[in-house]
């Protein structure tokens, strides 16, 4: 006012809007609808459809069941009265605290004269009750009885309600379990609380109610906060005693995607053992093709599903047992393959059986036989095929990016013949005979066995092929170090082993700690044949996001097999891609084993084996054998124990190659206990870097030569 400047706050520019009549309200039946649906006030059972369906079922039910159930209670009570009566009369409260106070001598005369007074008490009762009943029954009629007995009956139902802790209601020599849970919702929850995967004061929220499917029960369940549904996988053998059935009747596995969480169990029990009934022949039967890029029928999961096996851009690894069906599942996963005349065959039969007998009509390469030459002519196979994939990269870098994407075959790629760039299958039927061959052989002046040398092309195959449009098959006896190179083994993307004799071999098979997560393959029976457990490496018919599922394979006899390779012959004749061993041309492989010698490196194809370790090492790795690579920890005491030596002088030797000692609970006689030990993981990482320091001083430029 005076004319002097004052500072100010901002200035906003906008305009007056009426929300209330911009505003969209919504229609009165939908806020009516709302408001149904979240009010506290409407029952559950009112709120949708499928609820109302649900509580008209279980009404129906309960009306069904209750003149039964009424009866039993009032039975019950009948007994819990007389039992209670029984108590009062002979004045048990009263003589057992004589008992106890050890005056039930002296107190004897009280008792006795109390018990007559009770039991004249008693008397009276019954006879004025009696007489009372018997003069109304004169006045008004039977209808008094009737009403005196409805009454009495529903007193004693009452009383006789089942309820555990209670006198009467629990026998003392119960018969034997059997599964209820499906009648009643609590014995599930009792059956989480029995299994120690709930708390006693928690208890579990229904997402789906029980529906038989497929041959057996299926619910699907929210677990309390903080309860992970990856300990009820892990702990499902301790669910299914509490269920009362066998481990291998019950599914448990974690939803997840966006209708499930870390909490959120789906579970299933079969009515009976579901890998009792006939097994199932292959569905390929009945195409007249397969596409390769489409996965592969394999089996069926416990509850009928089918299971199919995605082959491209991945490897496969089968082990288990003789006699339990390894042969059957590789062929069934040969069998998808066989039926795409796009498909090149590389079959090598080191059990020189019958069992690949037929695959002769399709296939490009086919041997059979243990011999030394079969495992030399196979290492030939493997040099062909590494600088097939390395000729395939080159040729995709000129290709435009509408032909090839991405340095990855393609559909049109692998069918186009012009490119050369087939979808490629090797398979392997008892592939540790190769890989165990002592048969001398020199790669760039160094000498190693031809097993060494066909493990380190394996190795590389199965690290870079899948994307040039190689698959590798592998099956095998007990895959672990000493037959199939531990880091062949880690590349191998899916992995399916049947029963095997333990959970140290399942291990090896499926990958570490897959026991502790609810996969052992040692737990199926004998009499399971073609049953096993699938860890796939892609989208499976049972989802993306499944780690591991028990599957039983399709059964195809040789009947059905050689009707599927002499299909195989037929289409491959239609579209003129039959060759190599099938066409009758064996021509030689194509050996470029500078370009092998290349690609696969010079440092890493000397065997561990071949390398001289330091003690005590060298004395550490001996005594482990193959648990260096199956157990995870190993005790001090038990090596200085086994090794005769002392803990200090081992444990500063120890130190000195890199090993470091550490503590961790272990089990023992006496529980679980804190000891010092070293990691298996940190004694393999020693020896590989020996390993490399020796390579690296003796690795040269020159190609490998075989002798």
């Amino acid at each position: 006012m005076n004319g002097e400047m004052v500072p100010v706050g901002p200035v906003f520019e906008g305009e007056l809007v009426d929300d209330q009549a911009d505003a969209v309200q919504p229609p009165p039946a939908h806020r009516v609808i709302g408001w149904w649906q979240r009010s506290r006030f409407v029952p559950a059972a009112l709120k949708s459809r499928q609820a109302l369906g649900y509580a008209a079922k279980d009404g129906v039910s309960w009306l069904v069941r209750s003149p039964l159930r009424f009866v039993r209670a009032t039975f019950r009570g009948l007994v819990v009265a007389v039992r209670g009566w029984r108590r009062w009369v002979r004045v048990n409260d009263y003589r057992e605290a004589a008992e106890q106070s050890e005056k039930l001598a002296d107190k004897f005369a009280e008792i006795r004269g109390l018990t007559l007074f009770r039991w004249k008490v008693t008397g009276v009762v019954v006879a004025v009750s009696v007489v009372s009943l018997a003069i109304l029954d004169l006045v008004y009629g039977h209808r008094v009885l009737w009403i005196a007995g409805v009454v009495g009956s529903a007193a004693l139902a009452i009383l006789g309600r089942q309820k555990d802790g209670n006198p009467g209601r629990k026998a003392a020599l119960a018969g034997p379990r059997s599964l209820a849970w499906t009648m009643d919702p609590q014995i599930l929850v009792d059956a989480f609380r029995d299994a120690k995967l709930i708390g006693k004061d928690e208890s579990l929220r229904l997402v789906e109610r029980a529906k038989h499917q497929g041959g057996g029960w299926a619910v699907t369940v929210d677990l309390p906060a903080t309860r992970k549904a990856a300990d009820v996988v892990k702990h499902r053998e301790d669910l299914a005693s509490a269920l009362a059935v066998d481990e291998i009747q019950l599914s448990v596995e974690r939803v997840r995607g966006n209708g499930g969480h870390a909490g959120r169990v789906a579970m299933w029990v079969a009515d009976e053992d579901p890998y009792a009934k006939p097994p199932i022949r292959t569905p390929l039967l009945a195409v007249e093709r397969w596409d390769a890029w489409r996965p592969v029928p394999f089996g069926t999961d416990a509850r009928g599903r089918r299971i199919t096996l995605p082959l491209v851009w991945t490897s496969l690894l089968i082990g288990a047992l003789p006699r339990q069906g390894k042969t059957m599942a590789e062929r069934l996963a040969a069998a998808g393959l066989i039926l795409d005349p796009h498909v090149r065959l590389y079959v090598a039969d080191f059990k020189n059986g019958k069992d690949w007998k037929a695959a002769e009509k399709v296939a490009h390469r086919f041997m059979a036989g243990d011999d030394a030459e079969h495992v030399l002519a196979f290492l030939d196979w493997l040099v062909e095929l590494v600088a097939d994939v390395q000729n395939r990269y080159r040729r995709m870098q000129d290709l435009d990016d509408v032909t090839c994407p991405e340095s990855k075959v393609t559909p049109d790629m692998s069918r186009d013949q012009s490119l050369a760039m087939p979808i490629t299958a090797l398979i392997v039927d008892e592939v540790h005979i190769a890989l165990e061959d002592r048969t001398p052989v020199e790669v760039q002046g160094k000498k190693l066995t031809a097993g060494e040398y066909i493990g380190e092309l394996l190795t590389w195959l199965a690290k870079k092929a899948p994307a040039a449009g190689i698959i590798l098959v592998l099956a095998t006896q007990r895959p672990d170090s000493k037959t199939i190179p531990t880091k062949l083994r880690a590349v191998l993307g899916s992995r399916f082993a049947l029963r095997v004799m333990d959970f140290r071999d399942s291990n090896i098979i499926l990958g570490e700690q897959m026991n502790t997560r609810g996969y052992d393959s040692s737990r199926l029976l004998p009499s399971h044949r073609g049953v096993g457990i699938l860890r796939p490496d892609g989208e499976t018919q049972a989802g993306a996001d499944v780690l591991a599922l028990t599957v039983r394979t399709y059964y195809m006899p040789n009947e059905d097999w050689r009707e599927i390779c002499e299909r195989g012959r037929t289409l491959r004749e239609a579209e003129g891609t039959l060759s190599g061993h099938a066409a009758g041309r064996n021509v030689p492989p194509m050996l470029d084993r500078s370009e092998a010698v290349k690609a696969i490196g010079t440092g890493t194809v000397a065997s561990l084996a071949e390398v001289e370790l330091p003690e005590p090492l060298a004395s550490v790795v001996d005594y482990l054998g193959d648990e260096v690579n199956s157990r995870d920890f190993v005790p001090t005491a038990e090596l200085a124990e086994a090794l005769e030596v002392e803990v200090t002088a081992l444990g500063v030797d120890m130190g000195e190659l890199g090993c470091r000692p550490t503590r961790q609970y272990v089990p023992t006689d006496e529980g679980t206990r804190r000891v010092r030990g070293y990691l298996t993981a940190d004694l393999r990482a020693a020896v590989e870097r020996i390993a490399s320091n020796d390579e690296i001083g003796t690795s040269g430029d020159a190609a490998g030569v075989r002798s």
